[in-house]
Formats: C-alpha cells, sequence, structure tokens
C-alpha cells in the first residue's frame, strides 16, 4: 500500500486531496449551507387568502377565552407561563398511559429551566382518558408535577385525534402563552438537545418572525388509496406532491407562525397527518419551512457524545435509553478532544449526509 502511495503521480495526489477537501466542506459545510442558501424565498402575499390569515393573527386575541377553557381543557394549567417572558417553550406531546417515559423525560433533557441566561420550560400536552380512574390518576400526576395540559379531542380516529390535539396545543399557547418567543412541538420518545436548539435561535442572522424549523420533508405524495384513512382525494388536494412539512417528532414555530398556523386551521380540512396538516396551514399563511439536518426526523441516531451534543433531536428513544444518555452527557460535560469531536460529527453528519442530497437534488 505504501509503495503504491508512493508511485503515484502528482495529478493523481491532487485527485486524492481534492477528494478529501470536498469531503469535509460537504460535512462540516452544511450547516453555513443551511443557514444562508436554504433559507425559505420570502413570499410576496398577492395571495387574498394568505394577507386574510395573516392580519387576521396579527389581531388575535384570546386573551377572553382563559375563562372558556374548562370543556376542552380537563388539566388547564393557566398559570404555567405567568409572569414569565419564556425564550423557548417545549410542548411535549404524551398519552395519558406513557407515565414512565414522561418520568424519564422530567428527569433528563426537560430538567432545564435556563439556558444562556434565558428562560426555558417544558409542558407535556396530553389528549383524552377513556376511564374515570385513568383521569384522576392524570390529576395527581399533575397536581405532583404541574408540568401538564390536557386537550379534550372531540374525535379520536388515526388521523383527526393527533391534528385536533395540535390545534388546542397551538390555541393554549396563544391563550395562556402568549410571551414565548419560541415554540418547540415533540413527543415522549424523543431526545431534544434543547441547548443546541436554543443556541442556534439565538444565533439567527434574520428576524425571528416567520419561523417554521425542522426536518423538511419534500415531494411527499398525497394518500390516493380510496381503502386508507387517510385517503386525500383529488377534489380536497388536486396537487402531485403535498407542501414541504416539517417531520413532526420535533420542529420549532416561532410566536406568530403559532397564531398563523392556528388561525389557517379553521380552513383546513384534509384527512391527513398532524404534521402535514401543519405544513398545509403553514403554506396558507405564506410560511415557508426552513430546513436543518441536525433534527433527526423520525431516525433514531446511535449515541455518540460529541454527535448528541451537536444534534437537535433523535428519535424512538425509550425510557432506559433516555436515561443512560443524559447521565454519560452530564458526565462528559459535553467536553471531547478534538479527535474525538473529528470522529462524533464525522459519524453524526454522515448520517444525516444522505438526507441533504435529497434535499439538494430534489
Amino acid at each position: 500500500m505504501q509503495c503504491s502511495l508512493c508511485k503515484l503521480r502528482t495529478h493523481q495526489w491532487c485527485f486524492l486531496l481534492f477528494n478529501v477537501l470536498l469531503f469535509h466542506a460537504l460535512l462540516f459545510g452544511a450547516d453555513f449551507v443551511e443557514e444562508y442558501l436554504l433559507q425559505p424565498t420570502p413570499y410576496v402575499y398577492t395571495d387574498g387568502t394568505v394577507v386574510d390569515v395573516r392580519e387576521k393573527a396579527r389581531k388575535l386575541d384570546l386573551s377572553n377565552a382563559r375563562e372558556n377553557v374548562s370543556q376542552a381543557y380537563p388539566i388547564t394549567n393557566p398559570d404555567a407561563c405567568r409572569n414569565s417572558d419564556l425564550f423557548l417553550l417545549t410542548l411535549v406531546f404524551s398519552s395519558p398511559a406513557n407515565i414512565t417515559q414522561r418520568n424519564a423525560v422530567r428527569r433528563t433533557w426537560a430538567n432545564q429551566t435556563l439556558i444562556q441566561g434565558f428562560p426555558v420550560r417544558v409542558l407535556f400536552f396530553l389528549g383524552s382518558t377513556q376511564t374515570s380512574a385513568a383521569q384522576e390518576a392524570l390529576m395527581r400526576e399533575s397536581d405532583r408535577y404541574g408540568d401538564m395540559v390536557q386537550g379534550h379531542a372531540v374525535t379520536d380516529s388515526t388521523l383527526r385525534g393527533p391534528t385536533e390535539r395540535t390545534v388546542l396545543a397551538l390555541r393554549w399557547v396563544i391563550t395562556f402563552c402568549p410571551l414565548a418567543r419560541f415554540v418547540l412541538m415533540t413527543n415522549d420518545s424523543v431526545f431534544v438537545n434543547l441547548p443546541a436548539i436554543s443556541g442556534y435561535l439565538l444565533g439567527l442572522h434574520r428576524h425571528p418572525e416567520d419561523l417554521y424549523l425542522g426536518r423538511v420533508i419534500q415531494r411527499d405524495s398525497p394518500d390516493r388509496d380510496r381503502n386508507s384513512p387517510g385517503y386525500l382525494p383529488p377534489v380536497l388536494y388536486p396537487d402531485k406532491y403535498l407542501p414541504e412539512y416539517c417531520d413532526g417528532t420535533a420542529y420549532v414555530l416561532s410566536q406568530d407562525v403559532v397564531r398563523k398556523v392556528y388561525v389557517a386551521s379553521a380552513a383546513v380540512w384534509a384527512p391527513v397527518k398532524a404534521d402535514v396538516f401543519v405544513g398545509l396551514c403553514a403554506q396558507k399563511a405564506g410560511v415557508a419551512p426552513t430546513h436543518s439536518a441536525r433534527f433527526s426526523g423520525d431516525k433514531h441516531i446511535r449515541y455518540n457524545a460529541c454527535c448528541y451534543s451537536y444534534l437537535f433531536s433523535s428519535a424512538g428513544m425509550g425510557s432506559h435509553e433516555l436515561e443512560t444518555v443524559w447521565a454519560d452527557l452530564g458526565q462528559k460535560g459535553g467536553r471531547c478532544s478534538l479527535l474525538q469531536t473529528y470522529y462524533g460529527l464525522v459519524k453524526c453528519k454522515a448520517l444525516t449526509y444522505l438526507d441533504k442530497l435529497s434535499f439538494f437534488n430534489s
């Protein structure tokens, strides 16, 4: 091997060097490209519907709704954001029965209230229970931790239930937490790196409005199977592809987008998944998603301390793995040697590299 390398000619060495440099430029320059080149193109608001949605969102005032929410929110938690100008509010969607998973989240990444001097808050958003005993158990859990909100969805079908809960969550934010600058939506099986996300948001080079940030899904086809519960007939959505949307495992909305999506939701009735529904509402409000491959989407990223210090999220995390990962991160304190940082980032970025290529080529 050594002899073969020694025999390489100058142009062959240049070719190898070029490929090594290109590999590292693609790997480590991706964040720069995403921030400056993959920003969504601003809309020209000539569409009357878009203008109307944005104007209604600007004037939206749900302060009077605070006194009339008991039917929609069995656990209201109205004081969760009182006297708190939050930088980042995180809503973790959770099934009522998932108390073990919620406790794991509480003991790990959600156990933070201040990041870089800015207040953050994590709340669990739950749907309806099936029995009075289950509801009583939730009430006891809420009394103990004070970090839960429950929204009563009228429909609990495969698609409409999560969609209605998303709308209820947005309504709750507008009503009880209108000063939160950003809102992160995720679920209890996701590891979330709040310091990394907060650092990214603090470093934004543009005014933090119209921000819909996550792992963007492109060219997703609507379900045209008539026998499917998610069947989307052409009369409701005639386009070949769904609009770009952020994968629902973790995404961030600025406060103004929370309002715009909520207002637009009144006119979107398509039987689609909750994350697609948010994308449809965002499109109707003239908001384009911003892509970041630091969100894993629905992928589970194998643990590496230096990689996890860089990632925004990793999906498919059970309670035991969450606690193991958090304990190891705490011991290492995010400190990695130069070689460990290089290896960790190469491994981490390589896992999302194919996604970057598909994003460029689509």
